[in-house]
């Protein structure tokens, strides 16, 4: 597993590349398997045919059922996002709602909260530039929570309450994304569908070598759809290589609000 996802780090191509050889080379063994029964008068076409559909029908479920789980993934990391960056924009209404030096300095430490979120969602594969990232959003919670303590002791109200229950559901929030960039495709799943692709393609080939009528077009083209299949798999699979990553937009529009102004108007009765 760990090999594929080198190669995959480095392009997506060139591990299908690889995987589509693979493929062509485990059918051209099969192949001459099934030519070598054949001379020998060994084999049985028919039976092997009826076994050989059976594991491309076996194949088709297992890529679809995978192909469904990396796509729950992505979009539970999508989805991720957007509920933090709400979470983020609420927790700054609030503070900004409620003012005074420690909601305004809250304020302030979100939209450091925001850009720190985003780098997180598009960085790379650099383990350590993620704990560090990791590091920066605990600090960053912890003063947050620290300048909300005074607010709560010395205005305990629904008003208070309110921005400690936004804190809290946007730390949640950051968590839940964090469990969905951390969740890939169990290795186990990959090399089940990486096999039994390899297993097809040489029983395949064997029943062509049986029946002495090989097809290398149609063959190319069945393993060039298989490949581009898995890529997509590994692709949505994986949170932080190839080309279907999360988007930082929702953060970007989060930031974009911060920039704006915030109108109070003056209690009843009063001018300004």
């Amino acid at each position: 597993m760990a090999f594929f996802i080198f190669i995959a780090e480095r392009s997506l191509l060139a591990f299908g590349l690889l995987l589509f050889l693979a493929q062509l080379i485990a059918h051209e063994i099969g192949l001459r398997f099934g030519r070598r029964d054949r001379a020998k008068d060994r084999g049985q076409p028919e039976t092997v045919g009826i076994v050989v559909g059976g594991m491309l029908g076996l194949l088709a479920f297992v890529l679809a059922l995978t192909l469904s789980f990396a796509n729950t993934r992505f979009n539970e990391r999508r989805e991720g996002s957007l509920m933090e960056a709400n979470a983020i924009g609420t927790a700054w209404l609030r503070a900004k709602a409620i003012g005074g030096p420690q909601a305004d300095q809250i304020a302030a430490l979100l939209e450091q909260y925001t850009q720190i979120r985003a780098d997180f969602v598009r960085k790379g594969r650099g383990q350590a530039a993620i704990a560090e990232l990791n590091q920066r959003t605990n600090a960053l919670q912890s003063e947050m929570w620290g300048q909300l303590a005074p607010i709560v002791r010395e205005q305990p109200s629904a008003i208070s309450n309110s921005l400690m229950l936004a804190l809290n559901d946007l730390f949640d929030a950051s968590t839940k994304e964090r469990l969905a960039f951390e969740t890939r495709l169990p290795p186990q799943l990959f090399w089940l569908l990486i096999g039994m692709t390899l297993l097809s393609v040489t029983c395949l080939g064997y029943q062509f070598g049986l029946k002495e009528k090989p097809s290398r077009v149609l063959v190319a083209l069945l393993t060039l759809m298989w490949t581009a299949v898995i890529v997509d798999i590994l692709d949505l699979a994986a949170s932080r290589i190839g080309q279907l990553r999360t988007a930082t937009t929702v953060y970007e529009w989060t930031l974009q609000g911060f920039g704006g102004t915030t109108s109070i108007p003056s209690p009843s009765g009063t001018r300004p």
